[in-house]
């Protein structure tokens, strides 16, 4: 188990940020503490090939100027809020309309946005890195000063353990998410639609055509959104306008279970998702259009790439009878997300 550190660039106020490479001498991940970007994930096969399996691209100023999230955190309220509004005890709060006519992903500068504190993380299983962030009250509209870490651990099982913590002095709202695009081909190689992807959800939340939540939970049987066996991602996907973007309500029998895997048949690469959020977010990169030149040189078009978020769902706030996304002052909001990974 290793861990390095090396300055990575200047944030445009013009803050140190550093890249920490962490291995267990199979997996190595890479990532910054601009945005917790995990910048680079590197993964044999099955022959023993390493490849890079995330989207990414080369300097701080690319992913600066970038805008799609690649391989960030996001908060403090990961996925849509409708028209930006979202009331607590009556009081209600006004947040920037970033998606159109909606607020995404924590608004115009989110926790994938900022610099956060780092501090490397060492025993004798695990390697990784913690970082930290305070977000003072009202930033992006949000009430309460909320302190939040992020640990990001690799253990000698493959796993990456991503553990969040966040503690507010006032009535807040949370929900915090990883965003990399995973491709387990090799990043900038080929599309994901090969992927075949098992997802353990019976059901989803139905969206309108801003993908804000009617309030439906439907169920994902005879749907195009069927992943409770394993399919090819591409199968049925022309069957959707533009692709797949919905969050998936998970099958809990336990707190912390399986909500996904996926096999890629070429390197025999396999990534599972186990997590104690409610649901999970299946994004197949739709709005990639070959404008993105990424790490390797190579365009980043429609389908190169997917996401899986765990996370509450979207626009929770407004919907009472969705799982709550409300933190009370001086309660601990937990959530643990791990990426297992084979060949």
């Amino acid at each position: 188990m290793n861990i390095t550190k090396e300055l990575f660039g200047k944030s445009n106020d013009s803050l140190d940020v550093y890249l920490f490479t962490f291995t267990n001498n199979i997996i190595t991940v890479k990532l910054i503490n601009y945005g917790g970007i995990i910048t680079s994930i590197l993964v044999p096969d099955k022959n023993g090939k390493i490849d890079d399996i995330v989207l990414g691209f080369k300097t701080l100023k690319e992913y600066q100027k970038r805008n799609s999230y690649f391989g960030t955190i996001i908060g403090r309220y990961a996925n849509r809020i409708a028209k930006g509004i979202f009331s607590i005890n009556g009081i209600e709060y006004k947040l920037a309309l970033n998606d159109g006519k909606n607020h995404l992903h924590g608004g115009n500068i989110g926790f994938d946005k900022v610099v956060w504190r780092a501090e490397e993380i060492k025993k004798n299983h695990e390697v990784g890195v913690r970082l930290s962030y305070i977000s003072k009250d009202m930033e992006e509209g949000y009430p309460g000063n909320l302190d939040v870490s992020v640990d990001y651990i690799l253990n000698k099982n493959n796993e990456l353990l991503i553990l969040y913590e966040a503690i507010c002095d006032k009535l807040t709202i949370v929900n915090l998410t990883h965003h990399s695009y995973f491709n387990l081909a090799g990043e900038g190689k080929t599309d994901i639609l090969d992927h075949k992807l098992m997802i353990n959800a019976d059901r989803f939340t139905e969206v309108d055509g801003a993908s804000i939540p009617t309030g439906e939970i439907r169920e994902v049987k005879d749907t195009p959104l069927d992943f409770t066996t394993a399919e090819k991602i591409g199968s049925r996907i022309k069957k959707l306008k533009g692709g797949y973007d919905h969050n998936y309500v998970l099958n809990k029998d336990k707190d912390f279970s399986l909500a996904a895997k996926v096999f890629e048949p070429v390197s025999g690469r396999i990534m599972e998702v186990f997590t104690t959020e409610p649901g999970l977010q299946f994004y197949s990169s739709n709005y990639l259009d070959g404008s993105f030149k990424g790490k390797s040189g190579k365009l980043y078009d429609k389908y190169f790439g997917f996401c899986l978020e765990a996370q509450h769902f979207p626009d929770s706030p407004n919907h009472p009878e969705f799982p709550a996304t409300l933190l009370k002052p001086q309660e601990i909001y937990r959530q643990k997300t791990v990426y297992v990974f084979s060949y």
